[in-house]
């Protein structure tokens, strides 16, 4: 598959820019979500419009959509069959893809927000990324994308996101942690409003090390990004035991926890916000939303799928756009 090509930023994004969502696989429940999420808003996220993007007779295989809800991309070379992935349509998904971040690139749309993929079929349709957070920092030129969770008034960041358990250590460098961190930081302020943004960091170790007794990351790499973090001025706490700082009270001392692996992260957000949990790609030019799930090709056109996390992305995405306004 060729490169995908480099889209310029726009320079503000315009006040009636509307909330772009894209097709996703066309065989899973994204299709499916968004139409239904579509519904539920009646069309709107506060005061912007919601629009379609994808293969028009994917979306309506799912409900009747109007007309004037549809951007469309380049149909798909399959005709829908629901939990039947067909690495045909990899150039469809990707081009529905491209469109939206094409309309946000240039300010015609205040924020993207993607149905899922499944990288199977992808992968076998000649993409070359490991999903769409990696996709959308090479369009973008974005240097380093952040995935945030957010949900239930938690957000938190895993440092290393799909990789082994066994590789992470290695991965967990002061370098990563200072310039993720600064990104959360900045996203915080810029895209959630937070005029003073506090930042947790985690330690890598149970009980963040026991003073060196269980592991040296916390005092040789950890605590000193914490330090360089805190040189810019920011408030941030750590490195801090994993296991106790999601609990109620321990979360009113930040907003945002900073994680050293995928699963210390994204345990306490689906503990918290298994159906309504929101996956929020940090470090771009553009604002890009996600459901928390996959493509559910299993329960696909049973009438099974629950946009509640659709939904939550929606309406994340268009308070993201109101606040960069």
């Amino acid at each position: 598959m060729p490169s995908p090509p480099l889209l310029q930023s726009a320079e503000r994004i315009l006040p009636d820019a509307p909330i772009c969502i894209t097709m996703g696989e066309p065989s899973g429940i994204g299709p499916e979500v968004a139409v239904a999420a579509f519904h539920a808003l009646n069309g709107t996220a506060g005061t912007r419009p919601l629009k379609l993007v994808g293969d028009a007779q994917v979306f309506r295989a799912c409900a009747n959509v109007p007309d004037s809800a549809l951007i469309a991309s380049h149909p798909v070379e399959v005709p829908r069959v629901a939990g039947s992935a067909d690495p045909a349509n990899t150039h469809a998904v990707v081009d529905a893809i491209d469109e939206a971040v094409a309309l946000a690139r240039n300010g015609a749309a205040a924020a993207v927000v993607t149905a899922p993929i499944y990288k199977a079929s992808l992968l076998q349709g000649g993409f070359e990324y490991a999903g769409h957070t990696q996709y959308l920092a090479k369009i973008t030129g974005a240097g380093r994308a952040v995935m945030m969770l957010v949900g239930s008034g938690l957000r938190v960041v895993p440092l290393t996101i799909h990789i082994p358990l066994a590789e992470v250590a290695r991965a967990v460098t002061m370098i990563a942690i200072v310039e993720t961190g600064q990104i959360v930081l900045q996203a915080l302020a810029r895209d959630f409003g937070i005029a003073s943004p506090r930042l947790a960091v985690s330690g890598l170790n149970p009980h963040a090390g026991e003073e060196g007794e269980l592991g040296l990351e916390e005092h040789e790499i950890i605590a000193p990004a914490v330090e360089a973090l805190r040189g810019t001025g920011a408030e941030v706490l750590g490195p801090l035991p994993a296991d106790t700082m999601f609990h109620a009270t321990a979360r009113e001392r930040y907003d945002a926890a900073l994680c050293m692996y995928h699963d210390q992260a994204l345990i306490p957000l689906k503990t918290l916000a298994f159906w309504e949990g929101v996956n929020v790609t940090l470090g771009l030019p553009i604002i890009r939303t996600s459901p928390d799930h996959g493509t559910a090709l299993d329960i696909a056109g049973k009438g099974k799928a629950d946009p509640r996390s659709m939904i939550a992305a929606i309406e994340l995405a268009a308070r993201m756009a109101d606040a960069r306004d």
